[in-house]
């Protein structure tokens, strides 16, 4: 069985500890557990590891985050993983900090990585994991919000929430989206 893990950012060390980049994070926090590394690739970073005798293909695209459907789309089909094995994780300011939540289908809620994916895809029913950077900004400010860097006491409690967001991806590969989302969800 094959997975792909798609984890959501934008590349280039100016965007590395943004709040959007918590994608990315989460991604290379698992591949690190599972001893994979990350390789330049076409249209991602990419990284082959496996669990319990899944094949998880992680990626962080390499598109920006405004075009991560055609990163997603394209190692879909390159790597024959059918859409109900595929997972997002992205960022979301309707959650609290370090709020997480699995679902298997939904709108964008205006995220522009996950309304450029439902536009490729053609659809919303996809899993996503959502993790909450809360919405501590003034209105018009939202851009510079999710591009700006964690605050200290987010920081301090980042590490124990990508520890979580790993818990969901294995039971995702494992278990399956309803028994992960019925187990996790609100943890």
């Amino acid at each position: 069985m094959k997975y792909l893990i798609v984890g959501l950012g934008n590349p280039g060390s100016k965007y590395e500890n943004t709040r959007h980049n918590i994608g990315f994070k989460v991604v290379e926090a698992l591949a690190k557990e599972l001893e994979g590394s990350f390789s330049p690739d076409k249209l991602a970073d990419v990284a082959r590891v496996k669990y319990k005798g899944r094949m998880l293909v992680l990626i962080k695209p390499t598109t920006y985050m405004n075009l991560s459907g055609k990163a997603l789309n394209y190692w879909m089909q390159n790597e024959k993983i059918p859409l109900e094995n595929v997972l997002v994780i992205t960022d979301d300011i309707a959650l609290p900090f370090g709020k997480l939540r699995m679902k298997g289908k939904g709108s964008d809620g205006g995220h522009n990585g996950l309304k450029d994916i439902q536009q490729v895809l053609n659809t919303g029913n996809y899993a996503r994991l959502r993790f909450g950077v809360g919405n501590d900004f003034y209105p018009g400010q939202q851009a510079d919000y999710v591009l700006g860097e964690w605050k200290p006491d987010e920081q301090n409690g980042l590490d124990e929430r990508i520890a979580v967001a790993k818990e969901f991806i294995k039971g995702f590969s494992t278990i399956g989206l309803a028994m992960t989302m019925s187990a996790w969800n609100n943890k």
